[in-house]
């Protein structure tokens, strides 16, 4: 009987980690170019009283065997990489990449990479990150520049009124073979990890590589009725596991009764 009652707390504890992770993805419904993630579960250790396939004393084969679970544990919070809505805002420093890349910034002498393209203009003119981290390969944007132009294959030109060159050169993305496998470090950024592999550099529209959209960002990819389906049906698994350990204490409260 006591076995019911870790065996449905287990069942709570996953479902706290469930909504805390739906959680987070409404927090970021309006983040521009963050991914939603989701709540991936195993069930634990199986006791084991007869198991299928041994033979019984009387020589027959027994057809299946007699096992009791003892549960559930969260196993990892797998991040999905969809492509999310896009948003014309009409800045010319507002990037969005249509299929698969990141763009890569320098932060502190390592690369970290993210799939927002709200970028802005440094006080020494170069393109960078909201938190201040600097594209690269560097987009220098020289004094007189009136004009700011990126094609779809990530080549850039800055222009004066008379729309005259006075800088140009092309961007790269940076792609990943397991993309789930990075991990987030927060203000849109990623870093690569053992499990996601090494990054392969590109250009935006050839081998795999998404292509480049100016004038428009890539929104958060969150769904949001799913995830308020997903937050009723955690609810509801919740309390039923309640309920669960509820009935268990009930059963053992008619046992202590039994002698008075």
């Amino acid at each position: 009987m006591i076995r019911s009652l870790w065996t449905a707390a287990t069942g709570m504890e996953a479902q706290q980690i469930e909504q805390d992770v739906i959680a987070n993805n409404l927090a970021n419904v309006n983040t521009v170019g963050f991914k939603k993630s989701r709540a991936d579960f195993q069930d634990l250790m199986y006791q084991v009283t007869a198991r299928a396939g041994t033979e019984t004393s009387e020589g027959s084969i027994l057809p299946v065997g007699f096992e009791v679970g003892m549960g559930v544990r969260p196993m990892a919070t797998q991040r999905l990489f969809s492509q999310g809505d896009y948003q014309q805002t009409g800045n010319a420093f507002d990037w969005a990449i249509e299929g698969d890349g990141f763009f890569q910034l320098d932060d502190e002498g390592e690369t970290v990479y993210t799939r927002a393209g709200n970028l802005k203009i440094n006080k020494d003119g170069y393109l960078c990150d909201t938190a201040g981290l600097k594209l690269m390969p560097e987009v220098s944007v020289p004094e007189g520049t009136v004009t700011f132009s990126i094609d779809s294959g990530g080549t850039w030109t800055a222009a004066d009124e008379s729309g005259n060159a006075l800088a140009t050169g092309r961007i790269e993305l940076a792609r990943f073979l397991n993309p789930a496998g990075l991990v987030g470090i927060g203000r849109n950024l990623y870093e690569e990890t053992e499990g996601s592999g090494e990054p392969i550099v590109g250009n935006p529209g050839e081998e795999g590589f998404g292509t480049i959209s100016q004038n428009y960002l890539e929104m958060s990819n969150v769904n949001v009725v799913d995830e308020m389906v997903k937050m009723i049906v955690g609810q509801r698994a919740y309390e039923i596991n309640s309920k669960a350990i509820q009935t268990a204490d009930s059963m053992l409260q008619i046992i202590n009764n039994l002698k008075r």
